[in-house]
């Protein structure tokens, strides 16, 4: 390892935005969903090391509700891609201690790729190792919509006095709700923009851009963002 980290003080919550899978499948002349793949399997890499590592929870960028925008093939080979790894997943479900949940709106996804998260799901619910939050088919503009309709058909049923609604009270409505916020978030392929991802969450998190496109990303990028964040001062908008 490259880069002084002190294992003792990790981040709780570590999320990252995976971008460059597209760029990595141009630069080596292949088609997109090489580049997908090959970002998919960095993902395994990456969540096995953390794992025997000891770090708390993952949050991964994995679709976004933009991304149904993009062209009907590349979008057909994301959830062909989605449907292998999550099954490759469950049949390694026995072998590690990771445990697996999704964020986002499922309900747009087909019905076998639905099952096949909720079943993953089950089968990991009591592993107490790395949690891996899949973000998939996420916004955070349409989580916080989501939210407040939950809220509000609440408050209609009379589950929630709104005169006492808080920041704590609201957050419970939103997708992260048994998560603490991010405490680092991670950019790749050098961008700077959070691009919709956890919108509410991140607004004390600290974020690190790194020029690496994702397929090329290992264990040692991650500690060297690891190292920056934990030289950082966090005031939460007070003074040290």
């Amino acid at each position: 390892m490259k880069y002084k980290v002190d294992m003792s003080n990790l981040p709780k919550h570590i999320a990252i935005i995976m971008d460059g899978n597209g760029r990595w499948a141009k630069k080596y002349l292949m088609r997109r969903a090489a580049g997908h793949r090959a970002g998919a399997t960095a993902l395994r890499r990456l969540v096995e090391q953390m794992n025997a590592d000891g770090f708390a929870v993952l949050t991964v960028y994995a679709f976004s509700t933009e991304n149904w925008k993009r062209d009907t093939q590349e979008v057909s080979d994301l959830m062909g891609l989605m449907h292998e790894y999550i099954q490759q997943y469950i049949n390694d479900a026995k072998k590690n201690n990771v445990r697996m949940r999704t964020i986002g709106d499922l309900s747009r996804l087909e019905p076998s790729l639905q099952d096949k998260i909720a079943h993953l799901a089950d089968l990991t619910r009591n592993h107490d190792g790395l949690l891996l939050n899949i973000a998939i088919n996420y916004g955070g503009r349409d989580e916080i919509v989501r939210a407040a309709g939950k809220l509000a058909r609440d408050a209609r049923q009379g589950k929630v006095d709104l005169d006492g609604l808080d920041e704590d009270a609201f957050a419970a409505y939103l997708d992260t709700s048994s998560l603490p916020d991010p405490d680092l978030i991670i950019r790749t392929s050098g961008e700077m923009r959070l691009s919709n991802f956890l919108l509410w969450q991140a607004a004390y998190a600290e974020l690190v851009s790194m020029d690496v496109l994702w397929p090329d990303f290992k264990i040692d990028h991650l500690y060297q963002a690891v190292a920056q964040y934990q030289q950082r001062k966090r005031r939460f908008g007070g003074r040290s």
